[in-house]
């Protein structure tokens, strides 16, 4: 179809399904492209996609984790000090992030907050907290522009809106319709917006709390400096030829919005990217991640026999997982998840992307 880009490469596989979706959803009243990155995979909409539309917006495209993305903090913490096994232990140690007490700031937000007793909390599928370390740095310069020090540690934060985005999409849909679309011209679509961009704030702040909680559990300061702050789930206007586009990402990074972080699996490298000038060709959207490979349903029957339920806690980047939900250590296992390396290679091979250095995890934290 004329208006759909899928960008992949010969090594990066895409799911054919994932592929239907997409062009299924292209041929939607008011679309005018609708973009596949290369962690294109197939869900109730298609995630890893980048859908630009004129004069109407669907709230479903952007789904029900409005805001959701991911934060990269640099820490206190110096890696010649890192001591993993206590770390592992602390955090074991605590029944849930909610028994962290929040900085004042925190707690003013936390009672005045949509569905605020979720806020500063994980969640569950893909979501994390993973301490990482620098693997390679390419572009030394700019590393150090972005404000980034080698011999810090990071702490990056993937976490959405909870159940707060998810009551935004269910009234839209049970009272407008919304799955249709909604036109700009119509009051309903404003109200839809307005509360999409309180989610996308309310994600943003839960993330900064995440990361206050994550390191007053570790026992170490809170203190952090944020460096990347990107949404994967939304819906944002952008001008082009005098005319009025909005772009739906869901699964997606901007490229429109500076440096950002695209992470495997967890046992796998994150990169550190720097989108180049010209990236209307993907619809001014990047990858968000490795992209999944596998279905839930069928991790644990592939995977049980390889692991041990201790085993599957470690990676072969001898990186360490705290998780208490089992099924969920399968569900998020390296080998349900796409290559990386090729993911990013892709976005290389079209000029996209430039990169500037790759972290390795060293503690992933569930919940």
């Amino acid at each position: 179809m004329n208006n759909v880009t899928i960008i992949s490469s010969e090594k990066n596989w895409i799911e054919q399904n994932a592929i239907n979706q997409l062009n299924q959803i292209s041929t939607l009243p008011g679309v005018v492209r609708a973009v596949g990155l290369p962690d294109l995979h197939p869900g109730k909409t298609p995630v890893g996609v980048a859908i630009i539309t004129e004069g109407i917006i669907y709230p479903h495209l952007v789904g029900n984790d409005i805001g959701c993305g991911m934060s990269m903090f640099m820490t206190e913490i110096e890696k010649r000090k890192l001591k993993v096994d206590r770390l592992i232990k602390t955090l074991e140690r605590i029944g849930s992030l909610k028994e962290i007490a929040l900085p004042q700031t925190g707690e003013e937000n936390l009672s005045s907050s949509p569905l605020g007793a979720s806020l500063g909390t994980i969640g569950g599928g893909n979501h994390f907290a993973e301490l990482q370390e620098v693997e390679t740095i390419f572009a030394e310069e700019k590393f150090r522009s972005l404000g980034f020090n080698k011999n810090q540690l990071m702490l990056l934060i993937h976490s959405g809106s909870r159940g707060y985005g998810q009551a935004i999409l269910d009234e839209s849909i049970r009272v407008y319709s919304a799955q249709n679309g909604l036109s700009l011209s119509t009051e309903v679509a404003n109200e839809y917006l307005l509360k999409h961009d309180n989610a996308v704030n309310w994600a943003s702040l839960s993330r900064d709390l995440i990361a206050y909680r994550i390191l007053k559990a570790m026992g170490v300061r809170p203190q952090t400096t944020k460096l990347i702050d990107c949404c994967h789930n939304s819906v944002s206007a952008k001008e082009s030829d005098g005319k009025f586009l909005y772009i739906h990402r869901k699964g997606s990074s901007p490229s429109d919005q500076g440096a950002v972080i695209i992470p495997g699996s967890r046992g796998s490298l994150s990169y550190l990217v720097m989108p180049t000038e010209n990236t209307e060709f993907s619809g001014y959207s990047l990858a968000h991640g490795a992209g999944r490979k596998w279905e839930r349903s069928m991790c644990r029957s592939r995977l049980e026999n390889k692991y041990t339920k201790e085993s599957i806690k470690c990676t072969k980047l001898k990186s360490r997982v705290v998780c208490s939900d089992t099924n969920l250590l399968f569900e998020e296992a390296t080998e349900a998840y796409k290559n990386i390396d090729n993911v990013i290679q892709s976005l290389i091979n079209f000029n996209l992307i430039n990169v500037v250095a790759t972290f390795k995890p060293i503690l992933t934290y569930k919940a």
